[in-house]
């Protein structure tokens, strides 16, 4: 037996990863257990619970793997300071003690960390390396090309290669500072949202906009190559020196200084988000296809941040030159965990390989789960007013009829998930046709900016009965969006029309139904999908079998179990504060169900005031 854990941490959402002869057992984000949403420190309980999982200790590890090479990053650093100096002194004395306190000490802090497996060998991967081996050793193909594409990792900021059976190449790489991944951060910032976790706001604005500043940004900020390389100016950025992404001539360009956050947005901010976007996906689709040229490959698999741009995806997917693509869920840092235990045991121990045509990502299930028994004693602590059911099929349609009622869902089953997505463990669900569905679910469960869009979960045997995706195409991970098939749109009205593009207040754009779904379709009738079946699944499917058959719909609502500033839940504790700090109806703890509705008339107001505060000090 060969235990090979990966681990990314000190940059940007820490993870650990734990593959055992090329299985992966378990993969968790730190955040989820210490609750602060993208946690960079060292990922002391994900890597207690990947172990925990596999019933190891840390001296029976074969290799511990980092995700990426700190020297290597490091001298990057200090190049970059040094080109810049002394305009990036600021910045220079911020950074430092950081690295030399955590960062430039790797190998004697992980030392540290795994006191009694100290003689287990230490391997530091490259960072695009990771994310090519998380994208491509569990992907369903024997051989694909290989698509990377982030802010940075060392130098590179996106590579592309080829893989094949048990060895991936990398061909090309792009290099710091023209970055993709920056550049659409440096919008992100501009636009008013924060830097490495706004990304994916900018993208569901991105609609409500026209490109009107297509032109302008690749006329000014970049040249474009026709292979999908570019040449960022950087006399418009000021993230290699200073502590904002954008500077003076850059807010001169396009009109004004960067948004505050929570200011009004402007049509102009809309615009700026459309066109980045589709800037975006112009050189998405240029990477891919000189790839393609080259290895003339049918497959392609991606990864890095900007994989999580699920509409350029989408793109990528109709327009692009290859039959099929398939993207790590945990695109990000915290998949690096897990590109380096999978580069480990496949490239560097040479072991065999054999796809059997469906990804070895096991849903991305792969963090912890909670037995009844513990739920029981949880919910026993709280003096929590509940229903146990012993029938799973009773359990099932009980909440598919809650769901047809109107009502929103904490549903909480299984393994938690790897990865920014909720994919049915971990997830607040609702009724898809419901039209004040996404207001709602927007401002009194998610206390976040009404215009972002909900994403529909649909059976994976009716995918094409609703949206533009081929009926053997899948979309576990909540990484592609597609339009929504014209015989489920709405016609607007005049008026309607008139309001959709003009109304300043996005609320009322977003309250206007444009499909039969209106809980699920965006303001350009596209909805990011997740297709759902029974072997990844489960429970989950069998839910939605549940629903259809109630309604004759196999769409629902899902959206992250978390209120917005927080991550995703990890624990039966977690769900239970989020459940009762929110409006959320009903709370499905595996086969317990709590209803507010009875809760309060056990508990006033200042009762469950009191309720919540004591939970919180426990």
């Amino acid at each position: 037996m060969a235990a090979i854990l990966g681990i990314s941490a000190f940059y940007h959402d820490s993870a650990a990863a734990l593959v055992v002869d090329g299985d992966i057992v378990a993969a968790a984000q730190e955040e989820r257990f210490t609750r602060k949403k993208h946690d960079p420190g060292f990922p002391a309980n994900a890597v207690a619970y990947c172990l925990k999982e596999a019933g190891l200790e840390a001296a029976q590890l074969d290799y511990i793997a980092f995700y990426d090479k700190p020297l290597t990053k490091f001298d990057r650093l200090l190049e970059t300071y040094l080109a810049y100096a002394p305009a990036g002194f600021k910045s220079f004395r911020m950074a430092m003690p950081v690295w030399l306190k955590d960062k430039l000490h790797l190998r004697r802090t992980l030392r540290g960390e795994f006191r009694t497996a100290r003689k287990t060998p230490l391997v530091f991967t490259d960072h695009h390396e990771s994310h090519a081996a998380s994208a491509f050793f569990p992907s369903p193909y024997d051989s694909a090309a290989i698509l990377t594409v982030d802010g940075v990792g060392e130098w590179s900021t996106a590579t592309s290669g080829v893989g094949e059976g048990n060895k991936l190449r990398l061909l090309q790489q792009l290099q710091f500072p023209h970055s993709l991944g920056l550049l659409y951060s440096a919008f992100t910032y501009y636009c008013g949202f924060r830097v490495n976790s706004g990304e994916y706001k900018l993208m569901g604005l991105a609609p409500y906009g026209q490109p009107q500043y297509r032109d302008l940004i690749l006329k000014h900020l970049l040249e474009l190559k026709p292979d999908g390389s570019f040449w960022m100016n950087m006399g418009y950025f000021n993230f290699c020196q200073g502590l904002t992404m954008t500077n003076e001539r850059f807010h001169e360009l396009f009109g004004g200084p960067a948004r505050r956050p929570e200011a009004m947005l402007e049509q102009r901010h809309m615009d700026l988000a459309a066109s980045i976007q589709a800037v975006t996906e112009e050189i998405m689709l240029r990477m891919a296809r000189e790839i393609h040229r080259q290895t003339k490959l049918k497959n392609l698999v991606l990864a890095g941040g900007v994989a999580l741009n699920c509409v350029a995806n989408g793109k990528l997917l109709r327009e692009g030159p290859f039959e099929n693509v398939w993207i790590q869920p945990a695109a990000g840092d915290a998949g690096g965990a897990l590109g380096a235990a999978l580069f480990v045991w496949y490239q560097l121990m040479n072991k065999p390989r054999q796809p059997n045509g469906q990804d070895s990502q096991k849903g991305s299930l792969l963090g912890p789960r909670f037995s009844n028994e513990q739920v029981a004693s949880f919910l026993g602590e709280m003096q929590a007013p509940h229903e146990r059911f012993t029938n799973e099929c009773e359990l099932l349609e009980e909440v598919a009829r809650l769901l047809a009622e109107g009502k929103i869902v904490g549903w909480f089953a299984g393994r938690m998930e790897f990865g920014p997505r909720a994919l049915g463990a971990r997830s607040i669900i609702g009724d898809a046709r419901n039209t004040a569905m996404q207001a709602t679910m927007n401002v009194k469960i998610k206390f976040r900016e009404s215009f972002r869009p909900f994403a529909p979960c649909v059976l994976q045997e009716r995918v094409s009965d609703y949206f533009a995706l081929r009926s053997d195409q899948e979309s576990p991970y909540m990484l592609l969006v597609a339009p929504v098939l014209e015989k489920h749109r709405v016609k607007l009205s005049d008026a309607e029309a008139k309001k959709m593009q003009e109304h300043p207040d996005l609320r009322q754009r977003v309250n206007i139904p444009r499909s039969t779904l209106p809980a699920v379709t965006h303001v350009d009738y596209s909805a990011r999908l997740q297709t759902v079946d029974e072997k990844r699944h489960g429970r989950f499917y069998r839910l939605m079998k549940a629903f259809e058959r109630q309604t004759g719909c196999p769409v629902i609502v899902n959206t992250s179990f978390n209120i917005r500033g927080e991550p995703i839940v990890g624990s039966p504790q977690d769900a239970y504060r989020c459940f009762l700090s929110t409006d959320m109806d009903v709370l499905v703890l595996e086969d317990f169900v709590l209803r507010k509705e009875r809760m309060e008339k056990k508990l006033t107001e200042a009762e469950r005031a009191k309720h919540l505060a004591q939970f919180e000090l426990d």
